[in-house]
């Protein structure tokens, strides 16, 4: 697990919880060392919602982030914090506050990650898409185009006119191109 990057996107939320963070060694709650202030089973059920996204520590705090900006943030008992460019759509259940981050103009939201009123699958698949939709959105705010959405290295697209570089040439120049012509 690596920790959440000290970008000018996550400062809000990292002054936040640093002044939560209380550092610690061992002991049952111990979260990339830092005393965690998320219920295990809220992280598990992060997770759950985007298994395929690796989860950031910020001081004891499990965070999905996308280009290293913060996206999805699990809190406490029953807070699962999305960034977003607007509010949730209906019919998700919001969660309580999270001052100052869930402030009007903030872009953050509180939503509550277990969605009692919906049935399980419902819940799960509005929230993951919630999800994607957060972490889209937080790729956005990224101004680091050699990254993508993920993290990973972008490349340049290659040129392929002529005989590119790293091209390997045709065994038998008396063929046409495909393999199908007759010899010359």
């Amino acid at each position: 697990m690596t920790l959440l990057p000290d970008l000018p996107q996550n400062t809000a939320l990292l002054d936040l919880l640093r002044q939560q963070g209380i550092p610690q060694e061992r002991g049952a709650y111990v979260y990339e060392g830092w005393e965690l202030h998320t219920h295990p089973d809220l992280v598990e059920r992060l997770e759950d919602l985007a298994p395929q996204w690796p989860v950031l520590a910020a001081f004891g705090v499990p965070v999905l982030a996308a280009k290293g900006i913060a996206a999805v943030v699990a809190w406490g008992m029953g807070i699962l914090l999305v960034r977003l460019p607007e509010v949730p759509a209906e019919p998700l259940e919001p969660a309580e506050p999270c001052p100052p981050l869930t402030d009007p103009g903030q872009g953050w939201y509180s939503l509550c990650p277990w969605q009692s009123e919906l049935p399980s699958a419902e819940s799960k698949r509005l929230l993951s898409l919630q999800i994607q939709h957060a972490l889209s959105y937080a790729a956005s705010l990224s101004e680091d185009d050699s990254i993508d959405w993920q993290g990973r290295p972008v490349q340049a697209p290659g040129r392929h006119r002529g005989n590119a570089k790293g091209r390997r040439p045709s065994r038998d120049k008396g063929r046409r191109q495909g393999g199908r012509g007759r010899r010359r």
